[in-house]
């Protein structure tokens, strides 16, 4: 499995989860599925959880995931995934991620050490619901960042 950034989209993520440090931070990847998961344009979402619990939680809201899909439809892309940094701490996903992540989806996830962005990694939930499956971020040549501000 391979989902393809651009190395602009791969330096907004880690610029994202600099700006939200000591917080995690979040947003929507929307792109392309076919053949394989290309993503084209970030949406930045402001972590819903309360200031006690962002620091190691996000929280995408039922708003904002239906706005990032209105979206989405509208561009003519795909919803292919959400992305989060995780402060202070590996860029390997929780037991809550697991518990809160949804099939087919793709989610990045950047470590933010003392406030340096870090490691990035993907991850799909496996079929059996379990675990979760690594996915290998692949370089994509791109005309530039497309990037939008919660």
């Amino acid at each position: 499995m391979r989902i393809h950034l651009s190395p602009e989209l791969h330096r907004a993520i880690g610029e994202h989860g600099v700006d939200a440090y000591p917080h995690e931070c979040c947003g929507a990847m929307l792109g392309t599925s076919a053949p394989e998961k290309t993503v084209t344009r970030l949406i930045r979402l402001d972590n819903a959880r309360s200031p006690e619990d962002s620091h190691n939680r996000f929280l995408v809201t039922d708003r904002d995931y239906r706005r990032v899909e209105r979206e989405a439809a509208a561009a003519d892309l795909d919803l292919v995934g959400f992305y989060h940094s995780h402060p202070d701490h590996p860029a390997r996903p929780s037991q809550y991620d697991l518990d809160h992540a949804m099939p087919w989806f793709s989610y990045v996830i950047v470590a933010v050490a003392e406030g340096r962005p870090g490691e990035m990694t993907s991850w799909v939930l496996a079929e059996s619901r379990a675990r979760f499956e690594e996915e290998t971020i692949m370089p994509k040549n791109g005309s530039g960042p497309d990037e939008e501000g919660a």
